[in-house]
């Protein structure tokens, strides 16, 4: 959904939203905004992208707006540790989220990584898989290589 040049990226939301029976208010287009500048935030950083332009926003708010976002499509969340959830624009690409339990520093990689993973849980159990809310834990390849460093 992000600009690509051939219609500004209100007119598109603005556009999914009627299609659905909503409007673009202001607020939901000042939390949109936020979750495509942010890319990966919490409610609590939208809400302070959101206040550097209109301070009578509040929380719930936010998470309102969120929450119907997300239902009509236009935003993903994605639990990236015990704290709050993240949220991105979900017309972007799927991925998943790489974790450093380390550095918190969070990597993106496709989703065709774990095709062998969402085929052998079809094949076994027939479950089908929602990688889009997925996040793997471990250690980031710096704090690795740290870890492998001498003591000086």
């Amino acid at each position: 959904m992000a600009n690509n040049g051939t219609a500004d990226w209100r007119d598109v939301w603005q556009s999914d939203l009627r299609e659905r029976g909503y409007r673009l208010t202001p607020q939901r287009q000042l939390v949109l905004e936020a979750v495509d500048v942010l890319d990966h935030a919490t409610p609590d950083e939208i809400l302070a992208q959101v206040r550097l332009t209109a301070s009578g926003v509040n929380i719930s708010t936010v998470y309102r707006t969120l929450e119907l976002l997300e239902e009509l499509g236009l935003v993903s969340h994605a639990h990236l540790g015990h704290g709050a959830p993240t949220y991105h624009l979900a017309g972007r690409h799927h991925h998943l989220h790489l974790v450093c339990r380390d550095c918190a520093k969070v990597t993106e990689t496709d989703t065709a990584i774990a095709t062998p993973l969402i085929d052998s849980l079809r094949a076994q159990h027939g479950f089908d898989t929602d990688l889009k809310h997925f996040a793997i834990f471990g250690r980031c390849a710096d704090c690795t290589a740290k870890l492998q460093q001498p003591p000086t």
